[in-house]
């Protein structure tokens, strides 16, 4: 009798809800008994029935008092980590008042451990050695974020800063800093399970579980980590079953509390196609931003690489590298890289020369070398205004005509867009920028001294470019 009720509650059930989430949420389910409307079901973990009761207790509440009548109850009987069925079903009156999860009944699945899973998350972090505190190079651009991280790596899942979320443009050092707090938690904290997986890895791991029927193992591996990295989550975007199991694996976490650390190219506010409940989430703790390194920070970085190889090359090559090279350290590191190799396998010596030779050959436009903040600080110079006065609010005359020239010749030697060109001048929006570069190509038609001007500084700005 129960198995037949149970048929025909599956039989409303699978014309409501897609395919693939029938077979994954209720074909595992197996109908025990039925007694005094009262139908007992089966299922294979207390994260199965947090789901169900999460995402389709409506369906089955709707199909319990149609089969069985307005007086039908369900109740669930949750397989243990020993795989033996529990002993004291957990009684869910889906008729009306639904009756708490007695946690305390299920001890053993939070200390859950399957060998293999274990033996792997302890064994390989999918963390990279290389990435460490001691070579990330801090400054304004990253501050926040190397300080928070660190603060992590000493107190996982202690802080405030949970879940800590890291976001920038590409190779900016998001990677770097993630894996960096993972390998310091595993330097102080060897007992801690520590996993680090890109979002599109998580997101083919889940779909295997889901073809392998091993959905459980799956969930059991991630809800069993004490420190969860999730690299680029907005490749989650409108990947809705993907997104579902992360919110429960880490709502699961949190409430355990377990350290989760993610990156994402923009701020939560902004990650369009995914779910609210996720994204208010992701709020929860800190958010920090990582920006373009400034002038400084990237003759910072070169010097440090240079250190780390052994190799000496002059201060006029390095700030060229720096002043050529604007875009982020990624790409700073790989001309790095090229130069030196290049320099050893054709035994010739580091010097300007051979860094303009390479950089041809890998930036594909060699005006873009002329990076922003050498022009501001040639016009800067040129017309006697600081950087700093371009960069602000003020609106005397001569700051408004160096800072409009300094724009224009961003448009033409550097390939920012508009809008990263106002970033670079105070946050400005494009607009500024357009208007920027219509004053100046009026002036240049109207004025022969300010014409001359900048022809003046286009020599000095293509000097650099050659």
């Amino acid at each position: 009798m129960h198995v037949e009720k149970w048929s025909n509650c599956l039989l409303m059930i699978k014309e409501q809800i897609p395919e693939q989430s029938f077979n994954t949420w209720f074909m595992p389910i197996v109908p025990v008994k039925l007694e005094d409307a009262v139908l007992t079901i089966q299922v294979p973990s207390q994260f199965f029935y947090e789901w169900l009761e999460e995402n389709y207790v409506h369906i089955l509440q709707q199909a319990i008092q149609k089969v069985i009548g307005q007086n039908g109850k369900l109740e669930y009987s949750v397989v243990m980590d020993n795989g033996s069925a529990s002993n004291q079903p957990y009684m869910v009156n889906v008729g009306g008042n639904k009756s708490g999860f007695n946690k305390s009944r299920v001890n053993g699945y939070d200390k859950y451990k399957n060998p293999q899973f274990m033996q792997e998350l302890a064994t390989d972090s999918n963390l990279n050695p290389n990435y460490q505190f001691d070579n990330y190079i801090e400054g304004d651009c990253n501050r926040l974020a190397r300080s928070a991280g660190f603060a992590v790596a000493n107190k996982p899942g202690i802080t405030s800063f949970n879940p800590f979320m890291v976001y920038g443009g590409v190779g900016l050092g998001k990677t770097h800093l993630i894996q960096a707090i993972g390998n310091e938690i595993k330097r102080n904290h060897p007992e801690k399970y520590v996993f680090y997986v890109a979002s599109e890895k998580f997101t083919n791991q889940f779909i295997d579980a889901l073809k392998s029927n091993s959905l459980q193992e799956f969930i059991a591996y991630y809800r069993n980590v004490d420190v969860l990295m999730l690299d680029d989550v907005q490749f989650l975007k409108d990947k809705e079953k993907t997104q579902e199991i992360f919110f429960h694996i880490f709502n699961h976490l949190h409430q355990s509390g377990k350290q989760i650390i993610m990156t994402s190219d923009r701020p939560p506010k902004d990650l369009s196609g995914l779910q609210e409940r996720l994204v208010s989430r992701f709020k929860w703790g800190l958010t920090a931003d990582i920006q373009q390194p400034d002038f400084e920070m990237r003759i910072a970085i070169i010097r440090k690489k240079l250190q780390a190889d052994g190799i000496l090359i002059s201060d006029s090559v390095i700030e060229y590298l720096a002043y050529s090279v604007n875009t982020n350290i990624r790409e700073l590191e790989g001309v790095i890289i090229s130069m030196i190799a290049h320099a050893s396998l054709t035994n010739v010596e580091v010097d300007l020369e051979l860094a303009k030779t390479i950089l041809k050959n890998i930036v594909s436009h060699i005006d873009s070398e002329v990076g922003v903040d050498y022009i501001q600080k040639t016009v800067g110079e040129y017309f006697n205004i600081s950087i700093d006065d371009m960069k602000a609010k003020t609106r005397k005359k001569e700051v408004v005509i160096a800072r409009q020239v300094a724009m224009h010749f961003a448009k033409d030697y550097t390939n920012h867009s508009l809008k990263s060109i106002g970033y670079h001048f105070g946050g400005r929006d494009h607009s500024t920028v357009i208007y920027a570069l219509q004053s100046v190509s009026d002036m240049i038609d109207t004025n022969s001294k300010f014409k001359y001007s900048i022809e003046e500084l286009k020599k000095k700005i293509k000097l650099k470019a050659i």
